[in-house]
């Protein structure tokens, strides 16, 4: 999956325009209940800006609350403005990016803001891809690592119409062992299923029921 599918596009995103001051930015913040914003120029993307940016520069300045929102732009608060996505990076990837903030934009060559990508939006994915909040009985198991082991589980599983609802795989780096967690609907031939899998040289590690 890449990054622009799990956008959300342009016209759907709360911005704020770069000369628009600070008192006008924290104001979207609170009626949106987000913590950042993406700052527009002429439709293009020049920073973020957050509520704690917001408040870290205004405990570094020498004005008063009231003058400091009113009298600095958007634009002079923008930070990681060379922090962003073209669309075609794999969602993985992205969450490194989101670490330590809550968003980036996702722009075209000439640096227009086509939509944004954040963190909670990606965390959903994995949480959809491990299948978080379906239940099932998740089943970890370890294996040589060879061709066609992901294949024989699923064949496994059609066999004993076990619903497979996710499957993630470890250790990568490791060229004897791979472990595998298979996340199946509950039956009555689980009992079988894990039997097979044991019998077809997978080993069992572990079995949770939520």
């Amino acid at each position: 999956m890449f990054v622009k599918s799990i956008m959300i596009p342009r016209h759907r995103c709360i911005t704020v325009q770069y000369e628009d001051n600070l008192a006008v930015a924290l104001t979207k913040m609170e009626e949106y209940d987000i913590e950042s914003l993406p700052v527009i120029k002429d439709e293009r993307y020049e920073g973020v800006i957050t509520r704690f940016g917001i408040y870290e520069d205004f405990f570094h300045s020498s004005m008063s609350k009231d003058e400091f929102l009113e009298q600095t732009k958007a634009g002079e608060a923008a930070r990681r403005k060379d922090v962003y996505f073209k669309g075609e990076e794999v969602f993985e990837n992205a969450l490194l990016t989101l670490k330590s903030f809550p968003l980036a934009p996702v722009i075209d060559e000439s640096n227009k803001l086509l939509g944004i990508v954040t963190r909670f939006d990606v965390l959903d994915q994995f949480r959809s891809a491990f299948g978080v909040g379906k239940s099932g009985v998740r089943i970890a198991v370890a294996c040589i690592e060879a061709e066609g082991q992901i294949a024989k589980i699923a064949d496994l599983s059609k066999s004993y119409h076990d619903n497979i609802i996710s499957l993630s795989t470890f250790d990568e780096t490791d060229k004897l062992m791979r472990r595998i967690v298979i996340k199946v609907e509950k039956n009555k031939n689980m009992d079988k299923f894990i039997h097979k899998l044991e019998t077809a040289g997978f080993k069992v590690l572990d079995i949770q029921e939520d």
